[in-house]
């Protein structure tokens, strides 16, 4: 299939990009980034130089590479974790991108007749309740320290699934492993960076709209769901 990947080289598209390649899927990777093009152009990966935030090159550039699939992978968060100021710091440029970004994704993804769009939220914003949470349990959205990210993120997953177009939402834990900010496990829910770009993977050709869970079986978030649906397998990994 034909695939636009917004947020190729983020943490869980470096990890996706040769998944989908090797699994015989055409990508087009796009970035904001002209160093990051040049590197996906040398990795044999068609890309788009625009920013999310500029709607009509986007709307142009998705239109010209006209996928059937969006993959909405875009966040705005350090690369490298140097204290938790930098962390608050980022979450309102983050929240920016799901609230707005978003809505330009969608709306270019009409316009070149999209036929599915996938997109990255978060596993860690249910309200407390009884665990494992469901993908059915309400999100955390009153005011509160995490109020910006949790709120954010309820509002691109509206988007996405009353867009009109097949949406997939794969909330996913605490990322681990290569290019993320831990090499293991510390805070639940988690999941590997692998274990991540496969769902999404898996989620090109099987799933409904809606939403799963993509965590690590901790006892907090079920993922019976994506199990069942996505045939999601949360010991995968890349190697090396």
């Amino acid at each position: 299939m034909k695939i636009f990947l917004a947020g190729a080289t983020g943490a869980i598209g470096r990890r996706l990009t040769p998944l989908l390649v090797a699994a015989g899927h055409h990508v087009t990777g796009m970035t904001r980034n002209p160093a990051s093009a040049d590197a996906l152009e040398k990795a044999g990966i068609s890309t788009a130089l625009v920013d999310v935030f500029d709607a009509d090159a986007l709307k142009t550039a998705m239109v010209d590479a006209a996928p059937e699939v969006v993959m909405h992978q875009l966040t705005d968060l350090p690369r490298v974790l140097e204290n938790e100021n930098q962390l608050a710091a980022a979450y309102p440029r983050n929240a920016r991108i799901r609230l707005h970004g978003t809505r330009n994704l969608i709306a270019a993804a009409q316009a070149a007749a999209a036929r599915r769009f996938i997109v990255q939220s978060v596993a860690f914003g249910y309200a407390p309740g009884r665990e494992p949470h469901s993908e059915d349990d309400p999100l955390d959205v009153k005011d509160g320290p995490r109020a910006v990210t949790i709120g954010a993120a309820a509002d691109m997953e509206r988007q996405v699934l009353t867009s009109g177009m097949p949406g997939i939402v794969l909330r996913y834990g605490f990322f681990y492993g290569p290019g993320t900010w831990q090499e293991g496990p510390t805070r639940r829910p988690a999941v590997h960076i692998d274990v991540a770009a496969h769902a999404a993977v898996l989620a090109v050709t099987r799933g409904h709209t809606g939403t799963y869970n993509i965590v690590e079986e901790d006892g907090t978030v079920s993922i019976a769901k994506a199990r069942s649906e996505l045939g999601f397998d949360p010991t995968f990994r890349v190697f090396p």
